[in-house]
């Protein structure tokens, strides 16, 4: 399993465990505890998405030096 499949699976289960606390929750205060969880959603998805764009990032850095690398190679010969 890829590693950014892991931050939807923790979304969901995220939004999955809000629900449960929405409805089924006793204490006085579960509705506002419910929504808080939600939240985190979000949350989680922003930084799977920032994690896969630092590694584009990444990836696009080395191209760009192996590029730059073969250029001045072939101006020293």
């Amino acid at each position: 399993m890829k590693p950014h499949y892991f931050y939807f699976l923790g979304a969901a289960l995220s939004i999955l465990l809000s629900i449960y606390v929405f409805i089924f929750g006793t204490a006085a205060n579960h509705e506002l505890i419910a929504i808080f969880i939600g939240l985190w959603a979000p949350t989680i998805i922003c930084l799977g998405v920032f994690n896969i764009l630092i590694g584009i990032h990444e990836e696009m850095c080395c191209a760009h030096k192996r590029i730059e690398d073969r250029q001045t190679c072939n101006h020293n010969h």
